[in-house]
């Protein structure tokens, strides 16, 4: 595939942003009264932004949303091996806008943040192992 210099940058860009989510995502659990709610969030963007970031690298054009089933199946065509983290990815959709909106008290628990933490670090490193040293 011939480098195309915006692609390479806008690939960089979308990947940038999935790592700083994930690093807020950590954070957010290290405060003295954790904001799991807010670290759920952030897991799903990271998730998003690196499925987006692999689209954009083979120039596959994607609509917005936050949809990761959506944004999977679209990995799974450029890569079937990601099938079993987009299964486990795709569950967290919700987590875009579970938490963030008045009437929803429920919270995510302990272990639910620390699953989508780790799925989410799990698609961060399989995407960026799938993209050429960039």
């Amino acid at each position: 595939m011939p480098l195309n210099d915006a692609r390479r940058e806008d690939t960089i860009a979308w990947l940038v942003k999935a790592r700083g989510d994930l690093a807020k995502a950590r954070h957010a659990i290290t405060a003295k009264e954790p904001f799991r709610d807010d670290a759920a969030y952030h897991c799903q963007q990271a998730i998003e932004k690196a499925m987006k970031s692999l689209l954009t690298w083979h120039d596959v054009p994607f609509r917005k949303t936050h949809s990761l089933e959506e944004l999977g199946r679209q990995c799974i065509v450029l890569d079937r091996s990601l099938q079993l983290l987009v299964d486990q990815a795709a569950p967290l959709s919700e987590y875009a806008w579970k938490f963030r909106y008045p009437g929803e008290e429920e919270l995510p628990t302990e272990a639910e943040t620390e699953e989508a933490l780790t799925i989410a670090q799990a698609v961060i490193d399989a995407i960026s192992a799938r993209l050429p040293t960039l």
